[in-house]
C-alpha cells in the first residue's frame, strides 16, 4: 500500500496521531502537573522520507512543550496555543486526506481507461 499512497498515507498517520495528542492536551486543561505533548510533524515526516518506519519516527519526534506561562499546578497547557493547533492540524489532515481521494480517483480512472 506504501507503493499506491506513498507518503500522503503515512502523513495522514501522523497527522491523526498529533490530533489525537492535541486533543488529550485539552482534555487535560485543568489536570495537575499534566505535560502537554506534541508531535513535531515536520521532522517525523523527513525521516519517514529517509527511509525511517512512521512508528519509529513518531514516537523519536514526540516531545513535551515549554509555557511561555507556566501554571502554579505544574500544568503546561495552555488551552488558546492547544486550540490553534489543533485547528491548524484539522486543516492540514483535510488537505492530506483530499490529496489521497484525488490519487484515488486517478487511479480508478486509469483502472477504467478513462
Amino acid at each position: 500500500m506504501d507503493k499506491i499512497f506513498g507518503i500522503y498515507g503515512d502523513a495522514l498517520a501522523l497527522r491523526a496521531q498529533r490530533m489525537n495528542m492535541l486533543a488529550s492536551n485539552i482534555a487535560n486543561a485543568a489536570t495537575p502537573h499534566y505535560k502537554a505533548r506534541d508531535l513535531d510533524f515536520d521532522k517525523a515526516i523527513a525521516a519517514i522520507a529517509d527511509g525511517g518506519s512512521p512508528s519509529d519516527s513518531a514516537r523519536q519526534h514526540i516531545g513535551f512543550r515549554v509555557p511561555l506561562q507556566p501554571a502554579m499546578d505544574g500544568n503546561t497547557v495552555e488551552l488558546s496555543t492547544e486550540q490553534t493547533l489543533f485547528a491548524e492540524n484539522a486543516v492540514q489532515y483535510r488537505t492530506t486526506l483530499s490529496f489521497l481521494d484525488d490519487h484515488i480517483g486517478t487511479m480508478r480512472r486509469a483502472i477504467r481507461g478513462e
